[in-house]
């Protein structure tokens, strides 16, 4: 047996010693192919489809063993760790960089890289959360409508933040209205008790207050923000 102690990675470039590698076959590449360059770069053990030349878990769909894996570890953390998950068309990572900094400051924070913010990007993020994290800082995107839905369902934030409804993806989308109700996902995917914090400048975001019984904290320009910027 192996013990997996470095965090989790997609791209066998990345990994580091004790870390599990993540194998997926693509249309352009077939991650399993690279479990031994990952090897080299210290990785123990592989999640994929078929055996390779290091320690395998072999599952039908390592995507969805992934996100199960990245579900359960952060379930365990979950009494003394506070999610605090961001979504909007433009501005995520800027803001979501700007809140792990200041939460950082004060307790052990773990946040999204980069713009890693879809089916595999949150998983990861969580699988790097581990004893001791307080704050666990996650961007969330969506190319289309349930997107954000399935990833609350790993792991449904304490704090949910909409910046705003642009156009984005809008080929994806077909309308903003379709926009706007795949980041509402985010607010209804509260967990109980969460606090929604919407964009009040923003009519599409500010509507989203109706998709909560739990607090809403509302910020921006308009006179009426909770917070006003």
């Amino acid at each position: 047996s192996v013990a997996v102690t470095a965090p989790a990675v997609l791209d066998s470039r990345q990994g580091g010693p004790g870390g599990l590698f993540v194998a997926v076959a693509g249309q352009r590449a077939d991650g399993h192919d690279y479990a031994g360059q990952a090897g080299r770069a210290g990785v123990v053990a592989v999640l994929g489809s078929r055996p390779t030349p290091l320690p395998t878990v072999v599952v039908d769909d390592p995507r969805a063993a992934l996100q199960r894996l990245a579900a359960h570890a952060v379930s365990r953390l979950r009494k003394d760790l506070t999610v605090v998950s961001v979504t909007g068309s433009q501005g995520k990572t800027s803001t979501k960089d700007l809140l792990a900094a200041v939460f950082s400051q004060t307790a052990p924070t773990v946040a999204t890289a980069g713009s890693l913010n879809n089916e595999f990007g949150v998983p990861l993020t969580m699988l790097r959360a581990g004893l001791g994290t307080e704050f666990l800082v996650l961007e969330m995107g969506a190319r289309h409508v349930g997107d954000i839905a399935h990833l609350t369902g790993l792991v449904a934030p304490d704090i949910a933040v909409v910046l705003n409804v642009g156009v984005a993806h809008l080929g994806e989308f077909g309308s903003r209205a379709a926009i706007a109700r795949a980041k509402g996902e985010l607010v209804q995917g509260l967990a109980p008790g969460g606090t929604a914090v919407l964009n009040a400048d923003d009519p599409r975001v500010s509507a989203m207050r109706a998709l909560t019984d739990g607090p809403v904290l509302t910020f921006g320009h308009a006179g009426h923000a909770d917070v006003r910027v």
